[in-house]
């Protein structure tokens, strides 16, 4: 039975309290309803406002009761794992070690995501005494409600746990309370974040995400200056580009090309820095692309289906865009290697469609290479002649 708050209504009159009470129990189902989707989360994007209390309520209530498809989906995992969750020693081994079961079974395989939630929640409970179990397993469960499933609002009842163990997960919460509904919660916490270390500016892109173009630029300058500029400035470039700002987005861009390439020891060699340069791609990459962001006009494409293909993580990604009436009717994934997708491949596009072009396309977190690759490659269908 799930309780509702206590509230502090001794000076009313019984009809009055009894009132308040249905009031009360009344919003916390309507919270609990929107929580029910067909993946026991809530909203695959954020759609409405919500206030910090209606945000506090729908956490506790929605995390601690478990998704309406918990019980029909079987604890399925190999029994030579070791539940105990040491460090990894030895060669990569997904029969053995939780981390490398987690990162390349169930992280490449969506059929297995809420497997992979169920079988977190066995692991938590066959190592209740274990404080450091415990760490691993409410971040990994903050990853596979957030990244896989979409479940903001469990994702940040398991991710708001490791307060307990003096950890935090800032940008992770910041983004569930932000798609939950309160950006006054989700920018408190983006506050404490002083700079940007991420790969790829994250922390620089939920900023603008939120419509706060000058705080992401902030961010943006601050991490560069403390020795992240590859990422600070790529992040800077996306959040012009999306804010329509395409002058400002192709000056950060060429500073990330301008920078002199770097090289790391991979595997007793001498290597290229693989994030600089993959950043760097994808800095050429949308400043190829940009007119296309700025002048598309769907009215003067001819219906049709038209292809195009841009690097992703792995490799080159490719689509095909169908056109009719002026409208984009669909954007189709048709060749990819990427792995550590999550739901980028149904996300952007389907965002492509619901805005009719690209212009606010949101890449998804924690798979921004894979999302820019969509966003790239429909611009490039776009410029092509129909197949």
């Amino acid at each position: 039975m799930i309780g509702t708050p206590r509230l502090r209504m001794n000076r009313l009159c019984p009809p009055i309290r009894a009132a308040r009470r249905l009031l009360l129990c009344v919003a916390v189902v309507v919270l609990l309803l929107a929580a029910s989707n067909s993946g026991g989360g809530i909203e695959q994007r954020r759609d409405t406002t919500r206030t910090r209390a209606e945000v506090e309520s729908l956490i506790e209530n929605v995390g601690r009761t478990p998704p309406d498809w918990y019980g029909s989906t079987p604890l399925n995992y190999p029994r030579t794992l070791d539940l105990s969750w040491p460090k990894p020693s030895g060669p990569w081994n997904t029969r053995k070690h939780v981390p490398h079961y987690m990162f390349s079974v169930i992280n490449e395989n969506p059929r297995r995501w809420k497997e992979g939630a169920r079988f977190m929640h066995h692991v938590l409970s066959v190592n209740r005494d274990d404080p450091e179990v415990h760490q691993k397993a409410f971040d990994q469960l903050g990853h596979c409600y957030h990244d896989l499933l979409g479940d903001w609002a469990r994702a940040a009842f398991w991710w708001r746990k490791l307060d307990k163990y003096h950890m935090n997960n800032f940008l992770g919460l910041a983004d569930c309370y932000w798609k939950l509904g309160s950006k006054e919660m989700a920018a408190s916490l983006l506050r404490r974040i002083r700079t940007d270390s991420t790969r790829y500016g994250s922390a620089i892109k939920l900023w603008s995400d939120m419509g706060e173009l000058d705080d992401a630029l902030r961010l943006a300058e601050t991490s560069a200056r403390a020795g992240n500029p590859s990422g600070a400035y790529i992040g800077a470039g996306d959040a012009c580009r999306k804010h329509s700002r395409y002058s400002q987005a192709i000056a950060y861009y060429r500073k990330v090309l301008a920078m002199p390439m770097t090289y790391t020891r991979i595997n007793g060699k001498n290597q290229k820095n693989p994030i600089l340069e993959r950043n760097k791609q994808r800095a050429q990459t949308a400043i190829d692309n940009i007119k296309t962001f700025e002048t598309l006009d769907l009215n003067r494409i001819p219906d049709g289906i038209y292809t195009g293909a841009s690097l992703a993580y792995v490799a080159d990604l490719a689509v095909a865009v169908t056109v009719q009436n002026g409208r984009i009717t669909s954007v189709r994934i048709t060749e990819h290697k990427d792995k550590q997708y999550f739901s980028a491949l149904t996300d952007t596009p389907n965002q492509i469609i619901e805005k009719q072009g690209l212009r606010g396309v949101d890449a998804t977190t924690s798979a921004t290479i894979t999302s820019e690759a969509i966003i790239n490659a429909t611009a490039k269908a776009l410029t092509s002649s129909p197949k």
